[in-house]
């Protein structure tokens, strides 16, 4: 799995990680540091890193296959960008009406989007 994924996935699911899961995710992925970095940031062995973070991942990802948190909210973020779209191409509609709905419409869209 790439890097960018796995931020993500801690960022959704990291309170559910042990202190030292937590703290060998930050260090791969927010700090980029090898395994070797990381075996004497932590105090422990390369393979007890390395059996840390597989464990941590493999948790991750397991949530995220169980309740789909990450999968829904990019598909509620890419239904808002095609609503944005949409009232964007409405903002310039001749009709007073249609323009005010689209208005309203791409308020609500940028409000999902926060």
């Amino acid at each position: 799995m790439e890097a960018v994924e796995m931020t993500l996935l801690y960022d959704y699911y990291g309170d559910l990680l042990t202190e030292k899961q937590r703290q060998c995710i930050d260090l791969r992925y927010n700090q980029d540091l090898s395994l070797g970095e990381m075996a004497q940031e932590l105090q422990v062995s390369r393979q007890g890193v390395h059996d840390m973070l597989s464990r941590a991942e493999a948790l991750l990802v397991k949530m995220e296959e169980k309740t789909g948190c990450l999968r829904r909210d990019r598909q509620c973020r890419q239904a808002a960008a095609l609503i944005r779209q949409a009232a964007e191409a409405l903002a310039d509609h001749s009709d007073p009406r249609v323009r005010a709905l689209a208005s309203d419409i791409l308020r609500s869209a940028s409000a999902l989007e926060e």
